[in-house]
């Protein structure tokens, strides 16, 4: 199927916020960018949805190819679409979230990414992008759903 427009149409990607706890202390997983832009920079697991898929497959496709973790439910944070949020092209992200108890998620780096760990949410490195602040919203959320 073939597309045209007489205007630009922006990417579209997503972004994962994978919370678990470890002796009390709130932790999210990250992944390094083994690609630029960005890279060697944390952030989030993610990436661009395929043509042929929904928002939520592509978050589960993106964390699997990326970190080796499966998940079933997500939240949705929300969408972050700032012109200049992403220097290759006008990219706009669909942010989720997903709570994982400790002894259930397995975490292997592939794909794009060259390494995969648990930050504690009070100790993070500077993140890629806007991922700080997706990562902020998704704290807010997941803390209201838990507490």
């Amino acid at each position: 199927m073939s597309y045209t427009y007489d205007y630009p149409h922006p990417a579209v990607t997503v972004d994962i916020a994978v919370f678990t706890t470890v002796d009390d202390d709130w932790k999210v997983l990250l992944i390094r960018r083994a690609k630029e832009p960005f890279k060697d920079m944390w952030a989030l697991p993610g990436g661009f949805i395929d043509i042929d898929e929904g928002l939520e497959q592509a978050a589960r496709r993106e964390l699997k190819e990326e970190a080796g973790v499966d998940v079933v439910d997500l939240d949705q944070v929300g969408a972050f679409g700032d012109p200049d949020r992403d220097p290759r092209e006008r990219v706009i992200t669909v942010a989720y979230y997903a709570m994982i108890p400790f002894d259930q998620l397995h975490v292997e780096a592939s794909s794009d990414a060259s390494d995969a760990k648990l930050f504690s949410v009070n100790d993070l490195p500077e993140l890629a992008c806007d991922h700080a602040l997706i990562l902020q919203q998704a704290i807010n959320l997941a803390g209201e759903k838990s507490g």
